[in-house]
């Protein structure tokens, strides 16, 4: 890979979870990219109470302070706030992917809320040509794994993946992260 790939990471919402939560996750994704990325995680505006005016303006800027190419990752709620700003608001960047962790669903079927609630045309919405991933693990007992199934639904080309005997924080292992971002860096395989 030419340069260094550069991943923004999106924390969760409650108090403490930048420092002591979610640290763990991106220690995990910089660990498993090794050299070659630079892996960004801000700290998000009032952590312990998340609203999606300051986040997703905080998320803009964070996005704009990017190169072309760059992967945006979230998890939890950051990642149902990081996917409305994206489609509320296209980036001026092009993105290389998006990843979902562990991500709630908020609209129908998952959890009520009108301040995140996801529109149902969220996949037309969102930068064309850019791979979503969606990681969520069966074991997650703060945002269900159906509602992995429900972006997947809203966004069609969502690529889903379950992941067995993992909790909301995917057991602090973003191994299946990284290898996406990875894969996604070798281009598209050659069908013969």
């Amino acid at each position: 890979m030419a340069g260094t790939g550069q991943v923004l990471f999106i924390q969760g919402g409650g108090a403490g979870t930048h420092d002591e939560w979610d640290n763990e996750l991106v220690d995990s994704l910089r660990r498993e990219l090794g050299n070659g990325y630079e892996v960004r995680y801000p700290r998000m505006p009032d952590e312990d109470d998340p609203n999606y005016a300051s986040w997703s303006a905080a998320i803009r800027r964070e996005i704009a302070a990017l190169g072309d190419g760059a992967v945006v990752a979230g998890h939890s709620v950051g990642a149902t706030i990081l996917i409305n700003a994206l489609a509320e608001r296209p980036p001026e960047r092009e993105l290389k992917m998006i990843a979902l962790i562990a991500a709630p669903f908020v609209g129908a079927g998952g959890w009520p809320g009108d301040e995140f609630e996801l529109p149902h045309d969220l996949g037309a919405r969102l930068p064309h040509g850019v791979p979503v991933h969606v990681f969520h693990g069966l074991q997650d007992e703060t945002a269900p794994p159906s509602h992995a199934d429900l972006y997947a639904r809203v966004i069609p080309q969502a690529l889903p993946h379950r992941l067995p005997g993992r909790d909301h924080q995917l057991n602090n292992d973003l191994s299946e992260v990284a290898e996406a971002i990875k894969l996604d860096d070798r281009g598209p395989v050659a069908q013969e």
